[in-house]
C-alpha cells in the first residue's frame, strides 16, 4: 500500500499521507514518496492541490521518533535536510497547496501544513510544536514559518513550551482559515480548490509566485516585480478570455492556461 496516496478530480488533485496506524507520521519512505508525488503533478491538467492525512484522528502527528531518536548530529542534520527541502519543494510549487488538516498536525504535521498556501482544519485539530519537550528544535521549518505566519512573540512561546493548542486558538492565531466539523471538512476543501481551479490557473500561478517572493524584497521592488508579472499576464490567451468574458457578460470561460 502507498505510504502517499494521489487522487486526481477533474483539476483538483488530492494527496493523502497514508499511514494512519502511525497517525500518518513522517518517516523517510513517507517523504520521499510526497516528493514523488509533486514532482509527478501534470500541472498542464491540474490547477489546485488539496493535502491531507488518511483517517479522522490525524493530519500528520509529527516526524517519525521512532526513526529519530537513535540518530546522532549528522543523521539528525541528514533528516532535517530531507524533511525540509521537501516542505520548501510544496511551498515553492507553482500550484496552490490547501492543508485539509483533520486531527492532530504536531511537529512535522505543522510544519507541513505550514508549506501549504492555506490551511483549514476540523473542529478536533490539535497543533503544537513539541519539539523542546524532546530535547530538540523543529527541524523541516517550523522555527522561521511560524513566526511568518503569526505573531512572533506567540510563535516564540509556542515553540519554547512545547504546549499544543486547538482549532479555535489556531483560528484565533490566523494559523488557520477557518474551522469546520469532520464530516465538512473535505468537501469544504473540495469546493475550495474547484473554485480556485475555476479561475485563470496562470494567473493563480503567478499570484503565489508574488505573494511568497514580494514578502522577501522591499516595497519599491516588490510593486515594480508585480507590475512586470501583471503586464506578462495581457499576453496570455486566459487574459483575452477572462476579460472577454466580462465584456460580453459570459459566466461560461474556458480558460486553456495559456
Amino acid at each position: 500500500m502507498a505510504l502517499v496516496e494521489y487522487k486526481v478530480d477533474g483539476a483538483v488533485g488530492t494527496i493523502t499521507i497514508n499511514r494512519p496506524e502511525a497517525l500518518n507520521a513522517l518517516n523517510s519512505d513517507v517523504l520521499t514518496e510526497l516528493e514523488n508525488v509533486f514532482d509527478n503533478v501534470d500541472q498542464n491538467v491540474i490547477r489546485c492541490l488539496i493535502i491531507t492525512g488518511a483517517g479522522d484522528k490525524s493530519f500528520v502527528a509529527g516526524a517519525d521518533i521512532g526513526e529519530m531518536h537513535n540518530l546522532d548530529g549528522e543523521g539528525g542534520k541528514a533528516f532535517g535536510i530531507k524533511g525540509n527541502a521537501v516542505m520548501r519543494k510544496i511551498e515553492t510549487f507553482p500550484l496552490p497547496v490547501i492543508a485539509a488538516i483533520n486531527g492532530f498536525a504536531l511537529g512535522g504535521g505543522n510544519e507541513l501544513a505550514m508549506s501549504c498556501d492555506i490551511r483549514i482544519c476540523s473542529d478536533n485539530a490539535v497543533f503544537g510544536q513539541p519539539e523542546t519537550a524532546l530535547g530538540v528544535t523543529p527541524g523541516f521549518g517550523g522555527t522561521q514559518r511560524l513566526p511568518r505566519l503569526i505573531n512572533p512573540g506567540m510563535a516564540k512561546q509556542i515553540l519554547y513550551t512545547s504546549k499544543n493548542f486547538k482549532a479555535d486558538e489556531a483560528y484565533r492565531l490566523g494559523l488557520v482559515n477557518a474551522v469546520y466539523t469532520q464530516e465538512e471538512l473535505m468537501p469544504a476543501a473540495e469546493k475550495m480548490a474547484k473554485t480556485i481551479a475555476a479561475c485563470g490557473p496562470i494567473a493563480v500561478r503567478d499570484c503565489k509566485k508574488l505573494v511568497n517572493e514580494g514578502l522577501e524584497k522591499n516595497m519599491d521592488d516588490a510593486i515594480a516585480f508585480e507590475a512586470e508579472i501583471f503586464g506578462s499576464t495581457f499576453d496570455t490567451n486566459d487574459q483575452k478570455e477572462g476579460m472577454g468574458a466580462f465584456v460580453e457578460k459570459r459566466k461560461e470561460k474556458n480558460f486553456t492556461n495559456s
